[in-house]
C-alpha cells in the first residue's frame, strides 16, 4: 500500500492505518464487468470535458486556460486515499498543537503511538461509511502523492467516484448517460469556482487555519467524538438513545472567535453548494433530457436518507448541515440572479468582502443592497 505522505504514522493519527481500515471495511461496489467499468470511466471523462464548456457558458466564469487541475475517476479506495492525504495536510497544524499539549515524556509517547492507531482505525471506519456515498468531489486542498496528481501550486483536483455513480443511477432507475452528465455538471461547477476565482482557495484555507488555531480542546475530547461516530457506525449507540441527542464533530467549536469563523465558512459553503445546484439545474434542461425525473428522484433520496443509523451519522458528521447548505445556497443564488442577472450575481466573486454573510444567505435582498446599491445619503 502506498504510504500517505511518507511515514506510517503521524502522532495523533496513524493515517496509513486509517486508509487500510477504510479499505478493509468499505462496502463492495456494484457488480460490473471489466468492459463496463472501462466504458463508465471513459464516459465520465467525456462528460467532464463537455461540462467545462457548459458551465463556463452558463456561469460566465473562467476560460479554457483556467482549468489546470486534473480529473481523476476513482474507485472507493482511491477516494479514501485522496481524502486522507487532504486531511493530513489541512489538519497538520491542529495535530501538531495537540501533540505539543500532550507532552513528550516516554509514557506519553507510548500513549501517543497507541492513541494514533486507535484514532486511525476509527477514522478509517468513518471513511468506509462515507466512501460509498460520495458521487464526486472537488478537492480544494489536495497535495500531490505518487498515485494522486494535483494541480500546480497547491491547486486541487476533481474526483468522480465511478462505482457510487453507477450504484445511485441503478438505485434511482434513471437513464445512466443522463445521470452521469448531471453529476459531472455539479462537480465541474466547483472546479470552475476555484479555478476562475484564484483568491478563493487561499481565503478558505486562511479561514480554516484561523479556526484551527483557536482550537483549545483536550485531545481526549476529540478522540471521544471520533469514537462516538465509530460506535454509531457499528451499532454501538445504546438502544433507545435518539440520534438528535448526539454531538456533531463540528460542535467542538467552543470560542466566540471560532463561532464567528464557522459562520463565515458556513456562508461560503452554502454559496458554493447552492451555486453548483443552480448551475446543474440551469444547464440541465438543454443537455440532459431526463433532468426533471433525475432531480425529483435525487431530491427524494436526499430527503429521506436511509436508516436510523444513517440519520444518526449524518448528524454526527455534520451532513445534515450540508443538505441545508444545498437548499439555502440555491435559494440565495436563484433570488440574486432573478434580481440582478448572472453578471450581477458574479460580483460575489470579486473579493472576500463581497461574499455573502450567513445572514445574507437567508436574506438575499440584504446582500444585493450591500453590494449593488449605495445607501441613501
Amino acid at each position: 500500500m502506498t504510504s500517505i505522505g511518507g511515514a506510517a504514522s503521524s502522532g495523533m493519527v496513524d493515517w496509513n492505518l486509517a486508509v487500510a481500515t477504510a479499505t478493509r471495511l468499505m462496502r463492495p461496489g456494484p457488480d460490473v464487468s471489466r468492459d463496463e467499468a472501462r466504458a463508465v470511466v471513459a464516459e465520465l471523462r467525456r462528460h467532464a470535458k463537455a461540462s467545462e464548456e457548459h458551465v463556463r457558458g452558463f456561469t460566465r466564469l473562467g476560460t479554457e486556460e483556467t482549468h489546470d487541475t486534473p480529473l481523476l475517476v476513482v474507485d472507493r479506495p482511491g477516494w479514501v486515499r485522496a481524502n486522507v492525504a487532504g486531511f493530513r495536510e489541512l489538519l497538520k497544524p491542529l495535530l501538531d498543537k495537540m501533540q505539543e499539549r500532550r507532552g513528550t515524556s516516554p509514557g506519553n509517547a507510548v500513549l501517543g503511538a497507541v492513541g494514533g492507531k486507535v484514532t486511525g482505525v476509527e477514522l478509517g471506519m468513518l471513511l468506509s461509511f462515507l466512501a460509498s456515498r460520495v458521487l464526486g468531489q472537488y478537492e480544494t486542498f489536495a497535495p500531490a502523492t505518487r498515485d494522486l496528481p494535483a494541480g500546480a501550486n497547491g491547486a486541487g483536483r476533481l474526483l468522480l467516484v465511478a462505482p457510487n455513480i453507477v450504484h445511485v443511477e441503478r438505485e434511482l432507475d434513471v437513464e445512466p448517460h443522463d445521470f452521469r452528465l448531471w453529476v459531472t455538471l455539479h462537480e465541474e461547477t466547483h472546479r470552475t469556482q476555484f479555478t476562475a476565482v484564484p483568491w478563493l482557495r487561499d481565503h478558505l484555507e486562511g479561514e480554516i487555519q484561523s479556526f484551527l488555531e483557536e482550537t483549545d480542546v483536550d485531545p481526549m475530547t476529540v478522540l471521544e467524538r471520533v469514537r462516538e461516530a465509530a460506535q454509531s457506525l457499528v451499532g454501538g449507540r445504546p438502544e433507545g438513545e435518539e440520534g438528535d441527542d448526539g454531538h456533531s464533530l463540528v460542535e467542538l467549536v467552543q470560542t466566540p472567535a471560532q463561532r464567528e469563523i464557522l459562520g463565515r465558512l458556513t456562508a461560503v459553503m452554502s454559496l458554493l453548494e447552492g451555486h453548483a445546484d443552480f448551475v446543474m439545474d440551469g444547464v440541465g434542461p438543454a443537455v440532459v433530457p431526463s433532468v426533471a425525473e433525475i432531480r425529483e428522484k435525487f431530491q427524494q433520496r436526499r430527503a429521506k436518507g436511509a436508516s436510523r443509523l444513517d440519520m444518526a451519522l449524518r448528524k454526527l458528521l455534520g451532513l445534515d448541515a450540508k443538505l441545508r447548505q444545498y437548499r439555502d445556497g440555491e435559494r440565495f443564488v436563484r433570488a440574486v440572479v432573478e434580481e440582478v442577472g448572472m453578471d450581477g450575481f458574479n460580483r460575489v466573486w470579486t473579493s472576500p468582502n463581497t461574499l455573502p454573510t450567513k445572514a445574507e444567505i437567508a436574506k438575499p435582498a440584504d446582500w444585493i443592497t450591500r453590494v449593488h446599491r449605495k445607501p441613501e445619503a
